[in-house]
């Protein structure tokens, strides 16, 4: 599915989250709509994948709010524990990175408004809260059912992705503040991180109680996700330390300084036998006559116009839409080039000094070399 050009998916653990919670609230949606299991279940079903569209809405507010920071979003997943927007960077500033992170739950907000105001124009305060509590003690309608349960579960989403602990929103917004406050991003990073350390244990903790107490689902699912919260700072953490040891380095001091280029004047079919066959790449950066870098060019277009016996056609007119932005400054940390999509998509940044001339290129294995070099061999602690 696809929504405003954002591609949205499911993991397996999706399917699994979704039949437990058809399974478990089944029962007690048919105890308070007081109907026959046909009509229940419907509803069930209708309201959990509903619930499973709130999490799309919130995950739409961080990707749209990223992409009008200038940063590409990869996809939209579902999974067990919720949804994760991927984008191709991690934020390059404070306002950035929580202008992204609470856009997420104003967009939960945004769903929780619609479904009070629904409500309370169908039936008033005093039904809703019936039907929160799941009273059978009232006629309940399905669609007053389904809309006030969905108002609840929000409520407590929002607050729970509130909670200052990283990754949850929350802890990318305190991230933001120390991050502000202090001007050093590493800093907010461990700050929130450590946070969402604490955070973790202390759901695990209630989840081991409420599974030794009741034996039953909630506590399995809070131990499951204070692992998962857990695990996601621990990785935040040991991110920072290797960081650390890179900040000090540029693009330039570990870059190729005389990479293989073409000139966007360069006809296809020369560039294809002398450039592509020769050196075997499967794309090469493009320059213009000044040396400035304007994008790349594929060997499998170059070879489709070859023998389509378009040849004669200029390297500069089969450049990869939109690859001009690929290029980051040679004077830029080598700790941003790790965020950067051109790293996956290409293994490769280009790299260019301020009039855009293109100086070198940084390859995966150059980063890795250097991240190897720079940490230190826990046998040598």
């Amino acid at each position: 599915m696809t929504v405003s050009g954002i591609r949205i998916g499911v993991d397996m653990t999706w399917f699994v989250m979704l039949f437990l919670l058809i399974f478990l609230l089944s029962g007690s949606f048919q105890s308070a709509l007081r109907s026959s299991s046909t009509v229940a279940y419907m509803t069930t079903v209708a309201t959990v994948l509903l619930f499973y569209g709130s999490l799309i809405v919130h995950e739409l507010g961080h990707a749209l709010a990223a992409r009008r920071e200038g940063i590409t979003v990869q996809r939209i997943e579902l999974f067990l524990f919720g949804g994760t927007t991927f984008m191709s960077r991690d934020s390059q500033s404070p306002g950035e990175e929580f202008r992204i992170a609470a856009a997420g739950p104003l967009g939960t907000l945004s769903f929780v408004l619609v479904c009070l105001a629904v409500d309370l124009a169908l039936v008033g305060p005093h039904r809703l809260l019936d039907a929160i509590v799941l009273n059978g003690a009232v006629a309940i309608t399905p669609a007053l059912l389904a809309l006030s349960w969905l108002l609840a579960m929000n409520v407590l989403i929002l607050i729970f992705n509130m909670v200052p602990a990283y990754p949850l929103d929350g802890g990318r917004i305190a991230r933001a503040a120390v991050w502000r406050a202090t001007g050093d991003k590493l800093r907010g990073t461990r700050v929130a991180a450590r946070m969402g350390e604490g955070f973790g244990v202390l759901i695990g903790g209630l989840g081991l109680f409420l599974t030794l107490r009741t034996g039953g689902f909630v506590g399995i699912w809070l131990m499951f996700l204070a692992f998962m919260l857990w695990q996601s700072a621990r990785a935040a953490l040991a991110g920072t330390a290797t960081v650390s040891r890179v900040s000090g380095v540029r693009v330039a001091d570990v870059m190729d300084h005389e990479p293989v280029v073409l000139r966007g004047t360069t006809t296809v079919e020369r560039a294809y036998d002398e450039y592509f066959l020769r050196y075997q790449s499967d794309w090469l950066p493009v320059v213009d006559g000044d040396g400035r870098f304007i994008g790349i060019a594929r060997r499998i277009r170059a070879d489709e116009l070859v023998r389509a016996g378009e040849g004669a056609a200029t390297v500069g007119s089969i450049l990869e839409p939109g690859s001009e932005r690929l290029a980051i400054g040679q004077d830029r940390p080598l700790t941003e080039v790790l965020a950067l999509d051109s790293l996956g998509r290409l293994g490769a940044v280009i790299a260019t000094d301020a009039d855009d001339t293109l100086t070198g290129i940084l390859t995966l294995e150059q980063v890795r070399r250097a991240l190897q070099t720079l940490t230190p061999n826990p046998a040598t602690r």
